[in-house]
């Protein structure tokens, strides 16, 4: 019996190994140090476009972390994430334009409805497992996506267009949307908040509990514990993540479309994760940095960069299972241990 009753902590660091918290943190310093100096660069070089871009895979690799939330930290395979994601977007969209062009009532608008909305969807998806799982969110994704497209009052296929730039105030000082450093700067200031609260939680016994789940969830409910109430919490939690990562996208690009729910998003989404290093978060952001580069990049010479996206994804998946961040942390693990070795 005392064995058992270790195995949910035993577990839980099979997925997030002690060793890997401190060179996960030196990436994320890496991460977000290279993002401020990129500010800088293209603050002196005047490069509206690049900084457009740079926001956009920050907004990107939000719903990114929602998804790997799921599919690397709890073990469900989240084939229509965009839902909420498109959702948020929708949601932010129609504040600002029918309401008040706040930034804070909008991002609290998303916040409330995400949440009733993850729970709803959430009850009729995890009730199922594996791939039954993946097909129900993206049969969920793609009735409301359809619904959307086909509502006027939504603006139908063309979705809702010249959205408000709101005026973002913190008290003493405010930043304009408007402007590409500005709305960079705190973009990259959300996903930082955003990343560092879920990678503490995922440090918690909540987060152990979810890579438990992850690992031997038959187990786990052996051991009293209900896993249910934790794949429904984190299946809620993803989306308010995504949703709220959504509801910045109009404020960058004035307009939202139904496109924003399509399955071509959430596999967007799915392919960053799986590249940039499952179950690693950083990874996410990471992997989300640099296909949106490679997107931007190829898309300049053909039409069909989706292909080279495509052979890149497989070759990672045979070639770099762990992705491009978890083996940069299995060589600094390695690098760690023969330093304690040594010493």
């Amino acid at each position: 019996m005392r064995e058992m009753t270790a195995d949910p902590v035993a577990l839980s660091t099979a997925v997030t190994p002690r060793l890997l918290r401190r060179p996960t943190l030196a990436l994320a310093w890496l991460f977000f140090g290279l993002a401020l100096l990129f500010a800088v660069v293209a603050g002196i070089t005047g490069d509206v476009f690049f900084f457009r871009l740079a926001t956009e895979s920050l907004i990107f690799g939000g719903l990114a972390l929602s998804v790997d939330l799921l599919l690397g930290r709890t073990g469900l395979l989240p084939l229509g994430q965009a839902l909420f994601f498109g959702f948020g977007a929708y949601v932010s969209a129609l504040v600002l334009k029918q309401g008040l062009p706040s930034f804070w009532l909008a991002m609290a608008v998303v916040l409330v409805t995400t949440t009733l909305v993850g729970l709803l969807a959430g009850v009729i998806a995890i009730r199922a497992k594996g791939v039954y799982f993946a097909l129900i969110s993206f049969g969920l994704a793609q009735v409301v996506s359809k619904v959307v497209f086909n509502t006027r009052e939504l603006g139908a296929s063309d979705g809702i267009i010249g959205v408000p730039v709101p005026q973002i105030s913190f008290g003493l000082f405010s930043v304009d949307a408007a402007s590409p450093a500005g709305f960079f700067l705190l973009v990259l200031a959300f996903i930082a908040v955003l990343y560092g609260l879920l990678a503490y939680l995922m440090e918690t016994p909540f987060g152990h509990q979810l890579a438990a789940i992850r690992t031997n969830e038959h187990r786990v409910s052996f051991l009293g514990v209900d896993p249910w109430r934790y794949k429904l919490a984190v299946f809620v939690l993803a989306a308010n993540v995504a949703g709220l990562s959504g509801a910045l996208y109009p404020m960058l690009r004035g307009f939202v479309s139904p496109e924003l729910m399509f399955f071509q998003v959430s596999g967007n989404a799915i392919i960053n994760v799986i590249v940039g290093g499952t179950g690693t978060l950083i990874g996410a952001l990471y992997g989300s940095a640099i296909l949106t580069v490679l997107r931007s990049v190829i898309g300049t010479f053909t039409a069909h960069h989706q292909l080279v996206i495509g052979v890149i994804f497989m070759i990672s998946v045979i070639f770099f299972p762990k992705g491009l961040i978890g083996y940069v942390l299995e060589a600094l693990e390695r690098r760690h241990a023969n330093r304690e070795k040594s010493s």
